[in-house]
């Protein structure tokens, strides 16, 4: 079995034969059942599809993507299952690491964070929609807008069955505050 290497994802390309055409050459690709690691605490609903389109600039490759897919989630009032649609949309510029005619390393100390292809000319996206990805994943995510939650003596939720408990016993010296109630001003 051989290691994967950046590059050999469902969002990589080469993109060698388009670094050779002139500024303004484009390349469309379809992405359809694509799939990509999120790490432990999130999970794809949904396989990836879309389309990415490539643009040769005069510095190096723009990326474009309209992509779509689904995360599973759980809904932080009620605990069930959630499926949230997802639409990954960026617009990158990766530039080249080597030279295409001569295959020496260009120099990066000038832009150190820009995007830049693999030293095999590979556009690989996977790492900017994963982070896409992981960035649309709501902090709080709910089932339903107006979800009522858990009960918090029976632990069902309180829109399904009936959750008329008993009231607690409560310590005698306070039991003239159970019938206080703060009047609105």
């Amino acid at each position: 079995m051989t290691a994967a290497r950046p590059g050999d994802g469902p969002l990589a390309w080469n993109v060698a034969g388009l670094l050779a055409d002139g500024p303004g050459a484009e390349r469309v690709y379809e992405v359809r059942d694509g799939t990509i690691d999120l790490g432990e605490d999130l999970r794809l609903a949904a396989p990836i599809d879309g389309s990415v389109r490539l643009l040769r600039t005069n510095r190096g490759i723009l990326a474009a993507t309209d992509l779509r897919t689904a995360l599973d989630l759980e809904c932080s009032r009620c605990l069930h299952e959630v499926v949230l649609p997802v639409e990954v949309r960026l617009q990158e510029e990766f530039l080249p690491s080597l030279d295409l005619a001569t295959g020496r390393p260009i120099p990066t100390d000038d832009e150190p964070d820009v995007a830049r292809l693999t030293d095999h000319h590979e556009l690989d996206l996977e790492p900017a929609v994963r982070d896409a990805i992981i960035i649309a994943e709501p902090i709080a995510p709910l089932c339903r807008p107006d979800c009522p939650g858990l009960c918090i003596v029976c632990g069902e939720r309180l829109d399904e069955g009936v959750h008329d408990h008993p009231a607690d016993v409560i310590d005698p010296r306070l039991e003239a505050l159970r019938g206080f109630r703060v009047e609105d001003a």
